[in-house]
């Protein structure tokens, strides 16, 4: 364990402060340990996996935070899959498809670990994480042990594990249970994904979507040119009202809302944690000015913002 270790390299976004400790956790067992121990002392823990979807702040995160780089994949040839929470979500799907399990199509493209699609219930075109678990396994009150999906309270891009007040859980491994289908459906439909993707994602250092979709059938049913789907639906793309409002391509130092997809926060040249926070919050401000609603973060603000003070952009 060291300290005051720069968690930049570890985010998807490039940016932040330090960890007052830092370790590295190589497979399910030493993670168990170190939330034990946490847990058993009192400390703060935080886990991170890809990082993909975290700001720390510039202040720093106090406690430990534990990089997850835990890769372990077990497979059954009845569609049983046990994974460690480190593996990354995109290799989990390669190999449950390789042999011939369906399932997990849409997480082609996704960044991030299992564990991280686990705290924000990750997913995309109509499908998440959480619909194929069985089982958990955990370290809860300093206790490792299995247990019922149920504990993460799931719902759309949420788990119990991003409340302002998250339980001291940490959860090792999963246990999944994905259905047979013939390899050419599975990688023809993930084909489709990804071509999607890559037309509208761009290439900078970025956290994916940074906020949350709004489901809202009286606003979805107001927009004349949202498509008709999305209005029965009654489903609102973040990216659709940030780009009506004027934010694509809006930048505030080294932080900006992509011009392909607004609804992606950019690093494009040394950006602080708090200059992205500055524009997201600003991002938020005008939509709610346009549209009378609040747009929530995707991404999670880990650590010390207790100074956070936002930046005001110049506006010509």
């Amino acid at each position: 364990m060291t300290s005051n270790e720069s968690l930049s390299p570890y985010c998807s976004l490039k940016a932040g402060g330090t960890a007052e400790w830092f370790y590295r956790a190589f497979h399910a067992d030493e993670l168990a340990e170190v939330a034990i121990y946490a847990q058993q002392n009192g400390h703060t823990l935080t886990v991170i996996g890809g990082g993909s979807n975290l700001l720390p702040s510039d202040a720093g995160v106090p406690g430990i935070v534990a990089v997850n780089q835990s890769r372990g994949i077990w497979m059954s040839r009845t569609g049983e899959v046990i994974a460690e929470t480190g593996v990354w979500f995109q290799e989990l799907f390669l190999k449950t498809a390789q042999c011939g399990f369906g399932g997990l199509e849409y997480a082609v493209g996704i960044p991030g670990s299992v564990g991280g699609a686990l705290v924000s219930n990750a997913g995309a075109y109509r499908s998440n994480i959480s619909e194929h678990l069985v089982e958990l396994e955990v370290v809860q009150d300093g206790e490792r042990k299995w247990v019922s999906p149920d504990i993460m309270e799931f719902s759309y891009r949420d788990s119990i594990l991003r409340s302002p007040t998250p339980p001291a859980l940490v959860v090792l491994r999963i246990k999944i249970q994905l259905p047979a289908r013939p390899q050419k459906e599975i990688f023809d439909e993930a084909r489709d994904y990804q071509r999607q993707r890559i037309g509208k994602q761009p290439p900078p250092a970025s956290a994916g979507s940074f906020f949350k979709n709004i489901n809202d059938h009286e606003l979805a049913q107001s927009l004349s040119n949202l498509p008709e789907r999305l209005k029965s639906a009654g489903v609102v793309p973040a990216g659709y009202l940030l780009e009506n409002a004027g934010m694509a391509g809006f930048r505030l130092g080294g932080a900006m809302l992509a011009t392909r997809h607004a609804n992606f926060m950019l690093n494009v040249g040394g950006a602080t944690a708090t200059e992205i926070r500055s524009l997201a919050k600003y991002a938020r401000d005008r939509v709610f000015a346009q549209y009378g609603r609040d747009l929530e973060e995707e991404v999670l603000y880990l650590g010390d913002w207790s100074q956070f003070v936002p930046l005001v952009p110049e506006v010509n």
